[in-house]
């Protein structure tokens, strides 16, 4: 299978008569179908946590960007990964019991209740970041550095454009 993809990468890079646009279409569904099997994910729980699941990771990078935004909030992770409230509780009391996250009184209103990650979440999130970086320079490591300059940047714009219309269209979309 290995053989086919690269044959199949190979051909299409190769060919100047393809159309940019679906190219970019194909593209994406080939990177949707290889970051769907978490490799990235699974490689920094076997490293630093393996008796956690993918699903922990997914609710340590909710509590990332919400505290980013503020405070985190069981609410803000269920919204962000789009889950109800009480997986998403159960979820949390699950990595407050293996020391990930805690759970603490709220700067802001000490009536409400956050999250907020513990040095061993931030170690597996610093993990995380590593594994990504390292598989990162692994593709690119042929690369000339005028190339991953501009892809990086043309990626990037790419994403926010993709972000820009999936938020507003994800608002309207129902589960």
């Amino acid at each position: 299978m290995n053989e086919t993809l690269t044959k199949t990468r190979t051909t299409e890079l190769d060919d100047p008569s393809m159309d940019s646009v679906p190219r970019i279409g194909r593209t994406m569904t080939r990177m949707r179908m290889m970051t769907g099997r978490r490799l990235i994910g699974r490689l920094a729980i076997q490293s630093v946590a393996p008796d956690l699941e993918l699903s922990h990771l997914d609710v340590l990078d909710a509590v990332r960007r919400a505290q980013a935004n503020g405070e985190a909030t069981v609410g803000a992770i269920a919204e962000t990964l789009r889950i109800d409230p009480s997986r998403a509780s159960r979820v949390v009391s699950d990595m407050v019991g293996r020391n990930v996250l805690r759970r603490e009184a709220s700067q802001a209103d000490a009536r409400r209740i956050v999250v907020v990650m513990t040095p061993v979440g931030q170690n597996l999130l610093a993990e995380i970041q590593a594994q990504k970086l390292a598989f990162v320079s692994e593709v690119v490591r042929d690369w000339p550095q005028e190339e991953i300059d501009t892809f990086s940047r043309l990626f990037e714009k790419f994403i926010g454009g993709y972000e820009t219309i999936f938020l507003s269209r994800d608002k309207d979309t129902p589960g």
